[in-house]
């Protein structure tokens, strides 16, 4: 199998969707990888490192078109031009972002290219290697209590100094899927007071594995895969009471909520934001999809009432050197799982970790 690395065009994207060490295991296992030249710089791979690796370069997408692979792998979802400019008749593997990519369709259709979504592997135990969301999610609930941290007006951990004794920071995280479980261990590593809370019930054992403080939804909301359902509206005005009576007294606020395929609920009303402390921080990671905050913008930090509203977007892309090594990990062991006998591409739509993930078939939409 020919494998090809496209380089990322979208500003601010700083990853790569295959690193050297990957590179070269995939050429081990007898696959041939071409990539574009300075696709990893951004990340911290030069082009001398994936030449040591065995790969391949070339100068642009032309040159890689050339080259003719069977797949194609980026980051971010590709242009309608940089779909037009890849070989017929290729697999693109990539974050598409399903349901807000039909400016490609046409393309992708013109093109008789076959999509595979990352978004949509599956959560099943099969597949969790290659799980990119999970992976990145883990990014950005890290890089999460960070940001937090920095915007913050006070120390999170708690000091005694010469001048007294400083009382921690309460840091809450709302939302205790992986992004959130890291920034519940993170802020706990930085010395703050973690508080945490989840529709689902069962998140509360490991929250409170983590040593954070689990506040307990009063209707629970699961849903399948290890997501939340959607609330009726009387159990949002249950949970919003709960969250009401904690955030008063909270400095540091993440939210993380999100329902795939859906807007992302609002957690935290502009009535909540009033009763926080002048100086608070609200990092809200889920503001790329509507945002769990009221008022919240993604792309840029506002003050309400007071409080920091930091509408965070593509956070891994700020740790661009472990972020890509996950990403590729997970890309690689897919490409091995997408690898039929005798190293040929194979795409089973009855598979069940690859027919969930199709985008296109041989440039068809894939109905679900």
């Amino acid at each position: 199998m020919k494998i090809g690395v496209l380089r990322e065009r979208l500003p601010g994207e700083r990853r790569v969707a295959l690193v050297p060490d990957a590179a070269a295991k995939l050429i081990a296992a007898g696959h041939h990888v071409v990539v574009e030249r300075g696709a990893g710089s951004a990340a911290g791979f030069l082009d001398a490192a994936y030449e040591k690796a065995g790969v391949t370069l070339v100068a642009d997408v032309a040159a890689l078109a050339a080259a003719a692979p069977d797949v194609m792998v980026k980051v971010r979802k590709p242009s309608a031009d940089e779909v037009a400019a890849l070989p017929k008749g290729c697999t693109l593997i990539a974050l598409l972002t399903p349901g807000a990519n039909e400016e490609i369709l046409p393309a992708l259709a013109s093109a008789k290219i076959t999509a595979l979504a990352l978004e949509l592997v599956p959560r099943i135990t099969r597949a969790q290697s290659m799980d990119v969301l999970s992976s990145q999610s883990g990014v950005a609930g890290y890089k999460a209590a960070l940001i937090g941290a920095a915007a913050l007006d006070k120390f999170l951990p708690m000091l005694t100094t010469a001048a007294g004794s400083i009382a921690p920071a309460k840091a809450f995280i709302m939302g205790a899927g992986v992004a959130g479980l890291q920034a519940i261990a993170t802020a706990r590593r930085l010395g703050a007071v973690v508080s945490a809370f989840d529709v689902r019930g069962a998140a509360g054992e490991q929250v409170r594995s983590l040593g954070a403080q689990f506040v307990e939804p009063a209707a629970k909301a699961e849903g399948t895969g290890g997501y939340a359902r959607a609330q009726t509206e009387d159990e949002t005005a249950q949970n919003a009471a709960i969250i009401a009576a904690h955030i008063s007294s909270q400095d540091l606020v993440i939210t993380t909520a999100l329902i795939p395929g859906r807007k992302a609920p609002i957690l935290v009303t502009d009535a909540m934001l009033a009763t926080m402390r002048a100086g608070s921080v609200v990092v809200d990671l889920a503001a790329e999809s509507g945002g769990n905050v009221e008022g919240v913008v993604a792309g840029e930090t506002v003050v309400k009432h007071g409080v920091q509203l930091i509408g965070a977007v593509n956070i891994p892309a700020s740790v661009p050197l472990h972020a890509s090594q996950m990403f590729s990990t997970n890309v690689r062991t897919l490409i091995t799982h997408l690898t039929a006998e005798g190293g040929a591409l194979k795409i089973d739509a009855a598979d069940e970790v690859t027919g969930p993930m199709l985008v296109t078939n041989a440039g068809e939409p894939v109905k679900r």
